[in-house]
Parts: structure tokens; C-alpha cells; sequence
């Protein structure tokens, strides 16, 4: 406790630092792990478990740490509206993985390429060196392609690559852009509410969030601007739902 004071953490830091360090400790006991890597900002915590195991079962265990992905305005990467970007597919659809790290701001595609793929450094900072228009697109298509293939496979990664072509007009296929099956029970005289369609599509949590999102300007049905929260769209055999710039989402009608 009086660490705790000196260093000037919170209540709930130092609870989080204690169940941390006995995590440590009780993966040591039961598995034999003895060493715990993390992020930069872990090292305090992985310190107690190392000091935990050392007292209770006078035995030696290590931390390591990593540097701490950072974005340009120091805060942590792979955080969005959605919350995590996850690695199970289940959670993160490959192409949402893909979309993420082609959306990385101008300022940190070289660092991400340098600290997460295996392209050759000689390669990275010949980009770097000629980092700007058409080379900058390059640079981000790569970091996408390379992390995506990384995580989830080469077939995986060629999918998203030609999602991503089709909806920002490169001339790639569509077909596995994030997609949501309605059927003719979901529609009313063969309509649905703006509101209830973003919900449906995951591209909002709730209708009050849809809300905001319409009445601000940031949704769009097949290029057309939605800007009235009571809208009823009338979904084609296959329409693009977007939200913001950067989000796609694709709705079909079951036949």
C-alpha cells in the first residue's frame, strides 16, 4: 500500500497489479511458466509476479517487455468505436482486419510495417524516403496485405485486398465485403428503417447511436447521403451501406 502511495496509482491500478502478479504466480505453479511478456507499460505488474513467486515459492521467474504500439497521438493501436481488433476471425472478419491497418494514418504506416511484418527494412525505408501520394496508398496497401496474411492466411488476405479494390473502385470483387442476408419477414411492404438496418448490420450498437451517426451525416446508402433518422430504405438484390468514410457494409435480400 504504501508503494502504491508513493507511486501514486489508483485503487483500482493497484487492485489490477495484484491480480496481475498472481496470474503470475499462479500460471508459474500450475504450468511452470516462468516467463511473462507484455507491453512497456505492463512492467510494474510483471515485476510483482516475478517478486510473488520469489517469496511464496522462493523460486526465480522473468518479464520481459515490448515496446507499446502507440498511434501519432499516443494512444494505444487497435482500439476502435467497435472496441478490440481481434485476431479470431469470429470477432474481427478478415476484411475488417484488413480495412483497420489500411486505415492507419499517414504517420504511422512506416513504424507498423517496421514493428509487425517481415518486409526487408532496406525495402521499408526506400518507402519512407518517397512517402507521399500514390507511394502512401502503396505503403498502407502493404501493411494490410502482409498483417492480414500474417494472421489469417494468404486466400484470407487476397479476399480482402479485392473487397477493399471493389468498394474504394479499383475494380476488385465484392464478394467478401462484410455482408448481412436479410429476409422478406425482416422487411415491411418491403422496407426498413435506417435506424434498425445499421443495428442489424452491426454498424451501430444501439438506435440511439444510429441516430447520431444519420443526423451527423455519416451514413450513406449507395452513394446517397441519409440524413433523416426516419428514412425507410427499400434494400436491392445487393446494396452498400457506408458508414463514415472508411466503412463498408453490404446488404442482400434473400430471395
Amino acid at each position: 500500500y504504501k508503494q502504491r502511495m508513493e507511486r501514486g496509482l489508483t485503487f483500482l491500478e493497484f487492485n489490477y497489479m495484484i491480480m496481475q502478479s498472481y496470474d503470475f504466480y499462479k500460471l508459474f505453479q500450475d504450468y511452470g511458466c516462468n516467463m511473462q511478456f507484455g507491453g512497456d507499460d505492463q512492467w510494474a505488474n510483471m515485476l510483482g509476479g516475478t517478486e510473488l513467486i520469489r517469496r511464496k515459492l522462493g523460486k526465480d521467474a522473468y518479464a520481459m517487455t515490448i515496446t507499446l504500439l502507440l498511434n501519432s497521438e499516443g494512444k494505444k493501436m487497435g482500439k476502435t468505436e467497435k472496441g478490440a481488433v481481434w485476431l479470431d476471425a469470429e470477432k474481427t472478419t478478415p476484411y475488417e482486419f484488413y480495412q483497420y491497418w489500411r486505415n492507419v494514418s499517414d504517420q504511422d504506416v512506416i513504424k507498423c510495417l517496421k514493428l509487425l511484418t517481415f518486409v526487408p527494412i532496406e525495402q521499408i525505408e526506400e518507402m519512407e524516403r518517397t512517402l507521399e501520394g500514390q507511394q502512401l496508398n502503396q505503403a498502407k496497401d502493404l501493411l494490410a496485405y502482409e498483417l492480414t496474411e500474417l494472421v489469417h492466411g494468404k486466400e484470407e488476405a487476397e479476399k480482402a485486398q479485392a473487397a477493399a479494390k471493389a468498394v474504394f473502385g479499383g475494380g476488385g470483387d465484392n464478394a467478401n465485403m462484410p455482408t448481412t442476408v436479410l429476409k422478406a419477414e425482416d422487411l415491411t411492404d418491403g422496407g426498413i428503417g435506417i435506424l434498425t438496418l445499421m443495428v442489424r448490420c452491426g454498424l451501430a450498437p444501439s438506435n440511439g447511436e444510429a441516430r447520431r451517426l444519420v443526423q451527423q451525416g455519416g451514413v450513406s446508402v449507395n452513394d446517397t447521403k441519409v440524413t433523416d433518422p426516419k428514412s425507410v430504405i427499400y434494400p436491392e438484390a445487393e446494396t452498400i451501406l457506408r458508414k463514415g468514410k472508411k466503412v463498408f457494409h453490404k446488404v442482400v435480400v434473400e430471395a
